[in-house]
């Protein structure tokens, strides 16, 4: 009765699928367009933010009617909630990956228990798996990390609720304590955080994202919804319509410019954005403020109603679609198209046949449910929604059953392998060489007269005029995979890769080459693999390696990935405004020769290694 009570009492706020909507399209096309949408993931945080006020006014609400919380009962209506969505969705997906994208079944098991049990953030952080690196082969199921956030604090905040409560009571009090936390969170993540290194650590942490969370519950207790009056003096309407609109403004600008790599974003950025989230939530939460109003419309309601649906298959529908893609970049906005629509499709079908039934089904009449359910005609919808999901399990429980743990392909291994072994002889020249220009070593012939031992596509010309250049190589995996037989080549070389480089990242390592006496004449660059970079950070990498040296840069072949495009055509530009620089065509000489790489349809194989070695060879010695 009290519990009826207390929703029957519940204002249901219409501008918070608005909020939704906003959150949740900014997600999407981060995830599409992350040159455009560069901001797009502080959705999250501000879908943090609404979920704390909501669950924490409704305790608030229950409490005021019974002085006590249901914890038992919360815990199911979370569960009620949260579990028939994305049970729905690891099934559909398991099922998928086992007949169609087999190479995805490694650790299935582990992903989906660490899902359904909610530790999943804490899963790929103890793995090693990031969140920011754009190219390995991303998981399906990477983005229930937030999810696991959200689960973790519902586990614990209806506890700490009852505590502050019954031992501090007063709200103002209580408010402080929240907030206090809050900060501590955000400094965790400010403390923890290394600029220039993957930051998924702070990203994915409970401990470092829990401040959004947490300002949107301290809200509920200074600006509960049940205790704010629709009739206002209008300066204080104009007030609240004012700092509504523009923590919304800056919601959005934060969409379009806060990038995830810079480090302010971790230094107090996610947590600004986190404070004008609440803001914005508390503006559409008073009903003598216009902004709910402006925030409600069948559109909005649509979209924010199916929020969770559209944030669970996002991913899956992306990664699925985009691995059966030969040339994604060839037309990207068509193919971004089809990935919307199918979002939205599929998220509608979750949305009125599992999760708004199951949503309302009252459990303990399950076996009253069985029983009606055998008495209904065959050709009903909750009939055939149940013997699709049937059949969806089994073949999902097949692939729980036969998926691999800890598995790589004999080709990964290979990969892998030459990488590490290329690195250490690059690490091992470097420090050569360094030796070298402080004195404590002479320098050595030897290499240069050494004849190469592959069967490199080269004159004795080209061969001999090589042997005597002196090049820096900075770049990714797609350097250090083929580094050993450019180094056959261009025995003076050195060699600075690491996989998952990106552009904006590597300024400081090449002012660092320079200051060790590493970056030579000759700079040849292969970067573009993980992702695209704007003329800015182009810039500011071609000014710290200087214009009085020849710059060579290898353009990419990423066929799998929206980037590739977008990377050459960048370099093309490029090529115009900077005269020592000479982009060299791997992409076109490469593309048509699928048997030159391995699986990944990226990193060259062994023959690849000989062509991609030969090729940027005869451009280097050509110039």
């Amino acid at each position: 009765m009290n519990n009826k009570k207390r929703l029957e009492n519940r204002r249901y706020i219409t501008g918070f699928d608005g909020i939704r909507t906003i959150s949740v399209i900014g997600v999407i096309l981060y995830h599409l367009f992350p040159n455009i949408m560069h901001g797009g993931y502080l959705g999250v945080p501000i879908f943090f933010a609404v979920s704390g006020y909501l669950i924490t006014d409704l305790l608030r609400q229950e409490w005021l009617q019974t002085e006590t919380i249901d914890v038992k009962g919360f815990y199911i209506r979370r569960m009620k909630r949260l579990y028939p969505g994305l049970v729905a969705m690891l099934i559909t997906s398991s099922a998928y990956i086992v007949f169609f994208q087999k190479d995805l079944l490694n650790n299935l098991r582990s992903v989906v228990a660490s899902s359904v049990l909610y530790y999943n953030n804490w899963w790929q952080i103890f793995r090693g798996f990031s969140y920011f690196d754009r190219f390995t082969t991303q998981s399906p199921f990477t983005h229930i990390w937030s999810l696991a956030v959200e689960a973790q604090n519902y586990l614990i905040w209806p506890l700490l609720f009852i505590i502050l409560k019954k031992y501090v009571k007063h709200s103002g009090k209580i408010f402080g304590i929240i907030m206090a936390l809050a900060m501590g969170s955000g400094i965790l993540m400010a403390v923890l955080y290394t600029p220039g290194a993957d930051p998924t650590r702070v990203y994915y942490g409970t401990d470092t994202r829990l401040f959004s969370i947490l300002m949107g519950s301290g809200l509920a207790f200074v600006w509960p919804s049940f205790r704010l009056k629709e009739e206002i003096p209008i300066k204080a309407k104009n007030l609240l319509n004012g700092v509504g609109i523009a923590s919304l403004v800056i919601l959005v600008c934060s969409f379009l410019f806060l990038a995830d790599h810079l480090a302010f974003v971790y230094y107090g950025g996610m947590f600004i954005v986190s404070i004008f989230a609440t803001i914005l939530v508390a503006v559409t939460a008073h009903p003598g403020a216009d902004l709910n109003r402006w925030l409600t419309n069948p559109v909005f309601t649509w979209f924010g109603k199916r929020s969770y649906g559209i944030y669970l298959y996002q991913f899956p529908v992306m990664i699925f679609y985009e691995a059966k893609i030969q040339n994604l970049s060839d037309h990207i906005f068509l193919h971004s198209l089809i990935e919307i629509a199918l979002i939205l499709g599929i998220s509608e079908l979750s949305y009125r046949f599992i999760e708004k039934p199951l949503g309302k089904f009252y459990y303990q009449y399950t076996w009253f449910a069985i029983k009606d359910f055998f008495r209904k005609p065959w050709l009903t919808i909750p009939k055939v929604t149940a013997l699709i999901s049937v059949v969806f399990t089994c073949f999902a429980l097949f692939a729980l059953a036969v998926a691999p743990s800890n598995e790589i392909t004999a080709e990964q291994q290979q990969l892998q392998e030459n990488i590490a072994a290329n690195k250490k002889q690059a690490e091992q020249r470097k420090a050569e060489e360094k030796a070298k220009n402080e004195g404590k070593t002479t320098d050595s012939n030897n290499q240069t007269n050494v004849a190469p031992e592959t069967n490199f596509d080269l004159t004795e010309a080209e061969s001999k005029k090589a042997k005597n250049m002196e090049v820096t190589a900075f770049g990714d995996s797609v350097i250090l995979d083929a580094s050993a037989g450019l180094q056959e080549i261009f025995p003076k070389m050195i060699v600075d890769g690491e996989v998952g480089r990106q552009l904006y990242t590597s300024t400081p390592n090449i002012e660092k080459l320079d200051k060790e006496k590493l970056l030579k004449d000759n700079v040849l660059v292969g970067l573009g693999t993980n992702g695209s970079f704007t003329e800015a950070q182009f810039d500011e990498f071609m000014t710290a390696i200087g214009s009085n040296r020849k710059v060579f840069w290898i353009n990419v072949r990423v066929p799998t990935r929206r980037w590739q495009n977008e990377v050459n055509t960048m370099l093309e530009t490029m090529k115009k405004k900077y005269k020592n620089l000479v982009v060299i065509d791997w992409y076109g000489y490469s593309n048509e020769h699928e048997e030159w790489f391995y699986e990944d349809r990226v990193h060259p194989n062994v023959d690849g290694q000989v062509k991609y070695s030969s090729f940027i060879a005869k451009q280097i010695v050509e110039k």
